[in-house]
């Protein structure tokens, strides 16, 4: 009976563990996602191609949705998404850019 007891225990820490880092490695492929389009967005606005920053601040905002915990990080950032993707819309690259950075400098914090 005792053995039993010990192998359950052993295959339930087993399962736990392992339950555990997929949920870790899932969020950080989220922030990795989204901190690539970020970073793919802010050189196209630096280039003043606005049409292809605006598809990768759509995926940048899309990405930043799946990503779970620190709530109040993630809405500064995607504040500063949205204020970048309203001046790159207006043609402002200097103002963009510094938005930009700024969510890509909260979203490495994470």
């Amino acid at each position: 009976m005792n053995i039993i007891k010990k192998t359950a225990l052993s295959v339930f820490m087993a399962f736990s563990l392992g339950a555990v880092s997929a949920t870790a490695i899932a969020e950080n492929a989220d922030v990795t996602a989204t901190i690539g389009h970020l970073e793919k967005a802010i050189t196209e606005v630096n280039n003043s191609d606005f049409s292809a920053a605006r598809l990768h601040l759509k995926a940048t905002r899309g990405a930043s949705e799946k990503i779970v915990g620190h709530e109040d990080v993630v809405k500064k950032a995607t504040d500063s998404v949205i204020k970048g993707q309203i001046s790159a819309n207006s043609g402002d690259v200097k103002k963009s850019a510094d938005e930009l950075n700024k969510a890509l400098a909260l979203y490495k914090s994470l």
